[in-house]
């Protein structure tokens, strides 16, 4: 499947917030099909080489892909952090500026713009990887996520993501009405056992329908860049991502 790709500059309480939106491309057989979305959420970096590969790619299996800058309110239209001490101290420091409630209005500002898309089908996901597993944890709180596939999601045990008081992800789990899939690594530092297990009780106490997963690898395996990629990880995961999506938006 053929792929096209687009910005769009979307207004958020927080102020514009730049969006790549990826899809299948349009010919004389699909000009009037309509597609489920996915909102997917990057790492602290923004929008990489590799978190553009892996828009490309979900939308290349039949998804309307909308990638956020997500810290747009702390610098300039179009940053990208490199992959380097200077890219993660900058990221880090922006993780702990941004509270989830201006997370909360970015998600929202998505949706409302993939509702008026002519192309879409009326259901949307919510992916993400790192900093972007959280948050789209944290979407899946959103009444129009149907359905949630989170790899190696950082800050939901730890709550390193500010919030307001009483208003953080794992307090409200409970509100998750979609189903979610959680991918993890087991030699993963940044989400050691006990930080896991917290998450999987708050799932099970919140009654939120969910499938686990734990793979013999390191944090960020799924990034086709440094040596942390796991290429046959990789692989696994897009399948199970790309079926999940298919039996639950579709």
């Amino acid at each position: 499947m053929l792929i096209q790709n687009h910005q769009v500059d979307l207004e958020t309480p927080t102020g514009t917030m730049r969006c790549y939106v990826y899809r299948p491309k349009e010919d004389a057989e699909n000009i009037s099909k309509k597609y489920p979305a996915i909102l997917l959420y990057s790492e602290i970096f923004q929008q990489t080489s590799p978190i553009r590969r892996s828009a490309q790619i979900m939308a290349g299996h039949g998804f309307i892909v909308i990638v956020p800058e997500v810290f747009h309110e702390l610098n300039p239209i179009g940053t990208v952090l490199g992959y380097d001490d200077a890219g993660r101290d900058k990221g880090n420091a922006d993780k702990v500026a941004k509270f989830l409630e201006a997370h909360d209005t970015d998600t929202q500002a998505m949706v409302d713009y993939v509702r008026t898309l002519p192309y879409f089908s009326g259901n949307i996901g919510a992916m993400g990887f790192c900093l972007g597993g959280g948050l789209a944890y944290r979407a899946a709180i959103n009444p129009a996520i149907s359905a949630t596939s989170c790899f190696y999601a950082t800050d939901i045990h730890s709550g390193l993501t500010p919030s307001q008081p009483g208003n953080d992800s794992r307090t409200r789990t409970k509100e998750i009405r979609g189903i979610m899939q959680m991918i993890w690594g087991k030699q993963d530092p940044h989400i050691p056992p006990e930080g896991r297990a917290i998450v999987y009780k708050e799932l099970v106490d919140a009654k939120v329908k969910f499938e686990w997963h734990e793979f013999n690898g390191v944090h960020a395996f799924m990034r086709d860049e440094g040596d942390r990629y796991d290429a046959e990880l990789q692989l696994l995961g897009y399948q199970m991502a790309i079926g999940f999506f298919r039996a639950n938006l579709y």
